[in-house]
């Protein structure tokens, strides 16, 4: 079923496509590089590396911060005033970036490893590599995010949150496909497939740095 519902929201645009402009959004960039660095890769853990994302998916959840249906209050004074194009253009100029390789530490690989890259199916678990890809790139154009080398601790305070099933009900139906995935997994599981990514940066699936 969670197939299904996957693949019939792959073929479901969520809003207009645009094009940034990387060079007005490095001069708007400013007000990012406070949190989130001058080239995307945040040096605090529990905000995300935007370096690499790519624009469509970074451009939207901008949007639904600023429209408040996404709740990220610290976020949220910095885009209130900004348009949808101004958004667009901080999207492609963040997207020039590449992510930080990160490290995992090596005692939680092998569990994170099984579930990002098979899932748990005996504990209802999907794989995040089905819709995330093996190497954490993600799908553009999909609305799946880059997930490789994130921040373990922002990673995991995503999950925990799907897990409680929070979601942005019908302005990002992909926020529910989440909530399903998240609803089984431990605090061990998800401190294992956090600190996984987080260490994921290979062009080889089964390769993490590690600790």
């Amino acid at each position: 079923m969670l197939r299904f519902v996957v693949t019939v929201l792959m073929l479901a645009p969520l809003s207009v496509w645009a094009v940034g402009d990387p060079e007005r959004g490095a001069e708007l960039a400013e007000i990012c590089a406070a949190c989130h660095g001058q080239d995307g890769n945040s040096s605090v853990p529990n905000w995300p590396k935007i370096a690499g994302q790519h624009p469509d998916y970074a451009a939207r959840q901008s949007i639904l911060i600023r429209d408040q249906v996404r709740d990220v209050p610290e976020m949220y004074p910095m885009v209130m005033n900004l348009s949808d194009q101004d958004l667009w253009d901080l999207a492609a100029h963040y997207a020039r970036f590449d992510a930080e390789p990160g490290v995992a530490d090596e005692e939680l690989v092998e569990r994170g490893a099984t579930l990002y890259q098979g899932g748990d199916h005996e504990a209802g678990i999907a794989a995040c590599s089905g819709c995330h890809g093996p190497a954490g790139a993600g799908i553009p154009g999909a609305h799946y995010p880059k997930l490789r080398a994130q921040h373990a601790d922002y990673t995991a305070d995503r999950l925990r949150r799907y897990r409680a099933g929070e979601h942005l009900g019908d302005s990002d139906p992909y926020s529910h496909i989440m909530v399903a995935v998240a609803r089984n997994l431990t605090d061990a599981d998800i401190e294992a497939v956090s600190s996984y990514i987080e260490g994921l940066h290979m062009a080889r699936f089964d390769t993490v740095s590690s600790r």
